[in-house]
């Protein structure tokens, strides 16, 4: 009597009858319940997240200053620009879609009142796009007081090489911002005190195994997140030697990871199971695009960050580099020294 009870709570009438029937029903209603949980503990995290998410308590005046972004025609990038235009600076989107990027630096103009915003042109997967910009800046900027190295994509299906014969991911980015922070070092310098910033990720720490002598994986070992995960250890040890070089010269650098912000890095990742995932996700879990420039913000405007140099951020906070290979000082000689080979670094683009 219990049993059959029990089973017309689930809709099923007759179970002697209709054993699918039956079977099919409690399937369902397992499911469903499955679902529904799942639901709730994805948006009670989104929920919680942005509300615990960092952000930037800087009032920092940016007048009289220049700012370089990367990948500002959406996303963190924007919303970075956005701010440093809305506290008086002069922007340069440096963005390799000038359509979108123009819309973008008059949407900016209009909602801070700042019409010193400007669009430059950069592919940073391309390595005489970024020496072009870089003589650009050279010749037509007198001053750079903060370099955002932002620009990135996700990880591709494939491994697809660039022009310069360079795997994509790792060329966008890491090895186009490698080359632009050396060949605009000198102004930085110039400019002293000035701040680097570069966007990298949490992710880094998903590499177990990592060759300095592999990094446009040559010698296989390529995949999709693999190579995503690998530019943004490439990011990390970049910052951390750069540091060291730069020691005393009141230029600081420092990278960070944004947090799950929902924007359009993963968008060209095709089939790429984690992108799509990522997509799904963000739409109920991220911090918002505003929330996700905070640390950003707060590494190119903050007082307490001007003499800190060389360590990792989330949140507006210092964070532990999560691998070990992150933390190595010898590693990120090694890479600085295959980077600086792989780019062709001349002797008259250091500035170290």
């Amino acid at each position: 009597m219990l049993r059959s009870s029990w089973y017309n709570t689930l809709g099923v009438k007759d179970q002697k009858n209709s054993p699918g029937k039956m079977g099919l029903s409690v399937l369902l209603w397992w499911l469903g319940g499955v679902v529904a949980v799942l639901a709730v503990l994805i948006v009670g995290f989104g929920i919680v997240y942005r509300r615990i998410a960092g952000v930037s308590s800087s009032k920092t005046s940016m007048k009289g200053k220049t700012v370089i972004i990367t990948g500002a025609s959406a996303g963190i990038g924007m919303e970075a620009a956005r701010d440093m235009a809305r506290r008086g600076a002069r922007v340069i989107l440096a963005c390799r879609n000038l359509t979108k990027a123009a819309g973008v630096a008059a949407d900016i103009q209009t909602s801070t009142g700042n019409s010193d915003v400007v669009v430059r042109e950069l592919d940073t997967s391309s390595l005489a796009s970024v020496r072009a910009f870089a003589a650009n800046v050279l010749a037509t900027e007198s001053r750079l007081d903060v370099l955002v190295l932002n620009a990135g994509i996700g990880g591709l299906d494939e491994r697809q090489l660039t022009s310069d014969g360079l795997e994509m991911t790792m060329a966008t980015n890491h090895f186009g911002h490698f080359l632009l922070g050396n060949l605009l070092l000198g102004l930085l310098k110039k400019c002293s005190p000035s701040r680097i910033v570069v966007t990298s990720s949490d992710s880094h720490g998903h590499i177990s195994d990592f060759n300095p002598k592999n990094l446009n994986f040559e010698k296989g070992g390529f995949g999709p997140y693999r190579s995503y995960c690998q530019s943004k250890l490439c990011n990390v040890l970049f910052a951390r030697h750069l540091s060291h070089l730069l020691a005393d010269t009141g230029v600081v650098v420092n990278s960070h990871c944004p947090g799950l912000v929902a924007t359009e890095i993963f968008q060209k990742s095709g089939g790429f199971l984690v992108g799509k995932l990522f997509r799904f996700l963000a739409l109920f879990m991220s911090k918002t695009v505003e929330q996700g420039a905070q640390t950003i913000i707060h590494l190119a405007t903050a007082p307490e960050t001007a003499t800190i140099s060389g360590k990792f951020f989330m949140d507006c906070k210092v964070s532990q580099v999560e691998s070990t290979y992150g933390r190595d000082n010898a590693l990120a000689k090694i890479v600085w020294e295959e980077s600086e080979q792989i780019v062709g670094l001349k002797p008259e683009e250091k500035h170290y």
